[in-house]
């Protein structure tokens, strides 16, 4: 199951840093998660300092 960020990112980068597959990329917004490469390793939830980001 793959991963999603909520509106709590604040932006920062960090899930972006951690992904091992570059899943993450920079929205409008906020950080997006691509389902479709996402391994749902949870490395980007553990990075993400705002705990923004969960299992769908």
């Amino acid at each position: 199951m793959a991963y999603k960020i909520s509106d709590a990112c604040i932006s920062c980068g960090a899930c972006a840093d951690t992904c091992p597959v570059g899943a993450i990329s920079q929205g409008d917004t906020q950080y997006n998660i691509d389902a479709e490469l996402c391994l749902s390793c949870g490395a980007c939830a553990d990075g993400c300092p705002v705990e923004a980001i969960s299992e769908e």
